[in-house]
């Protein structure tokens, strides 16, 4: 098909269709698309080992944390879990705000699967880490100071401003990491965005619903001064800001920029078969 024709196919002056442009478009409808119709028994053992994939990263974030007491380093051995999500094909919820959203916008998928996508990531994800927070504290009594202290100082912010910035900029750094390994086929690309993004989430202390929540867990049940209505207060705050931070800062600018594509998706113009098949002549 001829740039000509496709103008005419999906608006005159509306797209020019950058190669770059047109991958992401498939790559992001595609893969959303997928997630969005996973079957009840996938979706929820999807997410649960997103939890417990999470905590191998949490078993080496406290094991450099207590031998260097470095937040950096920490942080850094902390994207073995991050990774661990990606070789695992797991999920965790903040993942879930650019992919799937370009696929209801395009069309496939709807509002329901993406509400059923997020409700079920986040409590599976919380439950996943709850099991895997509970083999800690039985197997490392050693490191429950560790835990405690972290969990501290998630719940311990100087001001609810400074709170609610911590959790936008976790919601953000997780689904920008997420698009860039969806953006990339080589994984050692990929490896090196996880352990880059560990090192910003834990090394600034950010705040992070599932992936904080099971520090918390882990302390709790360690034996910290932490109530489960202090989770919940923290938690109330922490997730919709999660959710603003990976949803306006990074998934709605990136919508913005295929929008015209997502729009011939969904009125029918363009199909996606053709998209797919215009992505794959232009790559080779």
């Amino acid at each position: 098909m001829e740039e000509r024709e496709q103008r005419e196919r999906l608006g005159s002056n509306d797209l020019d269709i950058e190669d770059a442009l047109l991958d992401e478009a498939v790559g992001t409808v595609v893969t959303g698309a997928e997630r969005l119709n996973r079957r009840w028994p996938e979706l929820i053992v999807t997410g649960f080992f997103g939890g417990v994939d999470v905590g191998l990263g949490i078993l080496a974030m406290i094991l450099v944390k207590e031998a260097t007491g470095s937040d950096i380093l920490a942080g850094l051995a902390f994207g073995v879990g991050l990774l661990a999500l990606k070789l695992a094909h797991s999920e965790l919820f903040t993942e879930e705000f650019l992919l799937p959203l370009n696929a209801v916008i395009a069309g496939q998928g709807t509002w329901l699967q993406l509400l059923r996508l997020w409700s079920v990531s986040l409590v599976t994800n919380l439950l996943g880490g709850l099991a895997f927070g509970w083999l800690i504290v039985l197997g490392l009594p050693d490191y429950h100071r560790v835990l405690i202290d972290a969990a501290v100082g998630y719940l311990d912010q100087p001001s609810l401003v400074v709170m609610i910035a911590l959790s936008l900029l976790a919601g953000a750094v997780i689904t920008l990491s997420t698009r860039m390994q969806q953006g990339t086929g080589e994984d050692t690309v990929a490896a090196v965005i996880c352990f880059v993004s560990g090192l910003l989430v834990i090394g600034f202390g950010m705040l992070h619903g599932a992936l904080n929540a099971i520090i918390i867990f882990a302390a709790m049940l360690a034996g910290a001064d932490i109530s489960v209505a202090d989770f919940l207060g923290w938690f109330a705050v922490v997730i919709p800001f999660n959710m603003l931070g990976g949803l306006l800062v990074i998934a709605l600018p990136r919508v913005a920029r295929t929008r015209r594509i997502l729009k011939a998706l969904r009125t029918g113009r363009l199909s996606l078969e053709e998209l797919e098949r215009e992505s794959g002549e232009k790559s080779g």
